[in-house]
């Protein structure tokens, strides 16, 4: 028997991944990160090759660990976790500074961050894992409370991107209903994701047939949290 979702009651801390290349930088979330030795301290992360993060560290060989906290909000995780920096940048309107490595440390909803030199690279299917000596670490907040992956996606009800190394299809995938496929569909400007209207949000209590514009004023794209007045309407 594979039962796949007890893969969840594994332990993993929400952190943001950055690099640097020709200048540039870019990020995105990951739940992969653990030390793997005490002396030298050292780290390891799993990053999907698809991934331009991936890109940067590849080239740069260096990279940070930005620890979000509890609090960081979803727009704010949507923003690393479901865009692209091929198609925004990331770090526009985001405190942070550069760290001895030259890659940026995020300061915003974040509760500390290390940053690491990459000692080798081994290739697992669709992802790389990287290991790391740690060459700096600092807590920047004492009083704030790490971010689990259980905790985005049981307290947040935060979703996971298919290029997630911890990524799984859930048993609770909604099926088409008859009947309702004339509605229109409406796209997140944020995130890309496509609220259909046949399938509804049924991991947050909307039901398959409900129109967008029937959605509860409190609504927000299930991926990265923006608010119903950021989407807009697919034409068919």
């Amino acid at each position: 028997m594979l039962d796949l979702e007890s893969l969840f009651k594994l332990s993993y801390g929400m952190c943001i991944i950055s690099s640097r290349k020709n200048g540039r930088f870019n990020g995105c979330i990951v739940n992969t990160v653990f030390q793997i030795t005490p002396e030298p301290p050292m780290v390891a992360v799993s990053v999907n090759r698809q991934c331009l993060t991936h890109e940067y560290i590849t080239d740069s060989r260096v990279f940070t660990v930005s620890i979000l906290s509890q609090e960081a909000p979803m727009v704010f995780i949507g923003k690393f976790g479901f865009r692209s920096g091929r198609e925004a940048d990331k770090f526009e309107q985001v405190n942070y500074k550069t760290g001895q490595t030259g890659s940026p440390i995020i300061l915003d909803n974040t509760l500390g961050f290390i940053e690491a030199e990459v000692t080798e690279s081994i290739d697992v299917e669709t992802h790389t894992l990287f290991i790391a000596r740690i060459v700096a670490c600092e807590t920047l907040d004492e009083d704030k409370e790490p971010m689990t992956y259980t905790y985005y996606r049981d307290i947040k009800h935060g979703r996971t991107p298919k290029t997630a190394a911890t990524y799984i299809k859930t048993k609770s995938a909604a099926k088409l209903k008859e009947g309702i496929t004339n509605m229109k569909k409406y796209k997140c400007l944020l995130c890309g994701y496509i609220y259909n209207p046949a399938v509804g949000d049924p991991d947050n209590g909307v039901e398959a047939g409900t129109a967008f514009e029937d959605l509860p004023d409190g609504w927000t794209c299930p991926d990265c949290g923006a608010g119903k007045d950021e989407f807009e309407i697919l034409d068919d």
